[in-house]
């Protein structure tokens, strides 16, 4: 099997020669600790930023960012080779946790009993959708409106996209594991199908023609 070729040391900025010599010479030991911490503080930083739909604090965040970055490590170290200079070293290793804490959170998320079994709460439909009707009449009929065109006019993946994150508020990395494909995909579904139920609101006299495309 072909190996990797040798770290072209001298081609990168300095910081990052500091740190490929660390955890490739003699001060491996305690450069892998750094770096661990590193990886930990980033991790810490995004479960925060990410887990606003359901918040992530405690043990558990301490867990996950652990977690994380323990994985993150791993694959920093077996890919050293790799590493090309094209950012600094810390960047090109955040990236990995990055992708960890997105998995992590994901899977975080789904085993929690309480969470996918929610039953949907319609009555906030209305107010997620950026209606507020000013009688409660209204507020009604459009709630029947709106069940109504989720049935009648959504493919199923798009009235499961949007009841996830519009209803229920389930994190898009959350909901990437549990039905795959990617980022783009999702944002798209959900467009169409705000797209189709404003139309179908619109067509029945529950908006006006200049909220189509809001």
């Amino acid at each position: 099997m072909k190996s990797d070729p040798p770290l072209a040391l001298g081609s990168f900025d300095s910081a990052s020669e500091e740190w490929l010599k660390s955890l490739t010479g003699g001060e491996r030991e305690e450069a892998v600790g750094r770096l661990h911490q590193l990886l930990v503080c980033a991790a810490r930083r995004e479960i925060h930023r990410r887990s606003t739909g359901v918040r992530v604090t405690g043990p558990e965040l301490d867990d996950l960012a652990f977690q994380a970055a323990g994985d993150a490590l791993v694959s920093v170290l077996a890919k050293l080779q790799q590493f090309r200079g094209e950012s600094r070293f810390t960047t090109w290793a955040y990236k990995f946790v990055m992708f960890e804490v997105s998995t992590k959170l994901a899977r975080h998320f789904w085993r929690r009993s309480d969470m996918p079994s929610q039953p949907v709460d319609w009555g906030r439909l209305a107010d997620r959708f950026g209606i507020q009707p000013d009688e409660q009449s209204e507020g009604r009929d459009l709630l029947e409106a709106l069940v109504r065109a989720l049935d009648e006019t959504l493919t199923d993946r798009q009235r499961q996209v949007f009841v996830a994150i519009v209803v229920n508020g389930v994190p898009l990395d959350a909901l990437l594991e549990e039905m795959g494909g990617t980022r783009g995909a999702i944002y798209k579904m959900l467009f169409d199908a705000r797209r189709k139920l404003r139309s179908a609101l619109v067509d029945g006299g529950y908006l006006t023609p200049e909220h189509e495309g809001t």
